[in-house]
């Protein structure tokens, strides 16, 4: 038994450690399980699920840039059915928390996947997608504006009694604004944040290298940025919060912790070490033992 208490209190679920996975560098678990036990992670936040099945964006979809990654992948994802029965089974078996991403095109694409998976075995919360800058409807249409995100809170507050996160992007003017909305709205916690927006010239051609012309940032290079928001929202709006943007170390994650979040996700690291997540949660039990801190939560907003 560890002689830290990794445990943190997240909304409505407690998560054993507070390393989570973020939605759309994880797949749907799965596709982990030959580095490691997934089990030992805190949580598993699934790629992004809709009513139906989406093919997203048209090639080229990623492109590596200066100590980051710009992704235009366009929520892709197997939809609503094909999760059930395909992908839930398995997750449902892990011992860990599963946290299902949902995007939508309209109010009541989120409505219609809340609704339905509120009543399924192994779901212990929602995620909810309105901030991916990479679609020409939904997602971030519903997170730049306080009411429309409130609203959209609300109406999924009213179907689900499960774990309600919402995820804010950093692309409006002040984010606390957004998160106060929510949390009057009925939210249980918040995720920030989603990627920033960016492009990619090639000077060969001078035309966008992304299918989509413009795609989002991760990585390394927005964690001051990312660390910024975590710090502004947490000290301001009192809801856990999930703290992630360019997390690929225990030192990094701590950072996190220390500005306000209650919780990691890690994302982009996902890509370049399939096992840095559980590395990352060795890391910062390693950390606490060394500095006799008995429990992470403690150093939240420390």
């Amino acid at each position: 038994m560890s002689k830290v208490d990794l445990s943190v209190d997240l909304g409505r679920i407690k998560l054993k450690n507070p390393v989570l996975v973020s939605s759309g560098t994880f797949g749907y678990g799965r596709e982990f399980g030959d580095f490691f036990d997934v089990g030992r992670l805190g949580g598993i936040v699934t790629k992004a699920i809709s009513p139906a099945p989406r093919e997203g964006n048209p090639p080229p979809r990623t492109i590596e840039t200066a100590a980051g990654l710009l992704n235009a992948i366009g929520l892709e994802n197997c939809g609503l059915d094909a999760f059930v029965g395909e992908k839930l089974p398995y997750l449902s078996g892990l011992d860990t928390a599963v946290i299902v991403n949902v995007a939508g095109r309209c109010e009541d694409d989120y409505v219609k996947v809340v609704e339905r998976l509120t009543g399924e075995e192994g779901v212990d919360g929602f995620e909810i997608n309105i901030s991916c800058p990479n679609v020409s409807e939904g997602g971030i249409e519903f997170g730049t504006c306080p009411e429309t995100a409130a609203r959209l809170t609300a109406a999924l507050r009213k179907k689900t009694d499960k774990e309600l996160i919402i995820k804010l992007s950093p692309n409006v003017t002040d984010t606390s604004l957004i998160a106060l909305a929510v949390k009057d709205a009925g939210a249980d916690a918040l995720s920030l944040v989603n990627t920033y927006r960016g492009m990619a010239i090639d000077v060969e051609t001078g035309r966008p290298v992304l299918g989509n012309k413009t795609g989002g940032l991760s990585g390394p290079a927005i964690k001051p940025l990312a660390l910024y928001q975590v710090y502004q929202v947490s000290f301001k709006v009192n809801l856990p919060v999930i703290g992630m943007g360019g997390i690929v170390s225990a030192g990094d994650a701590m950072e996190f912790i220390f500005a306000g979040a209650d919780a990691v996700s890690v994302g982009t690291a996902n890509l370049v070490n399939p096992a840095s997540s559980v590395e990352i949660l060795e890391g910062i039990e390693k950390y606490c033992i060394d500095r006799g801190i008995g429990r992470v939560s403690d150093c939240s907003g420390r």
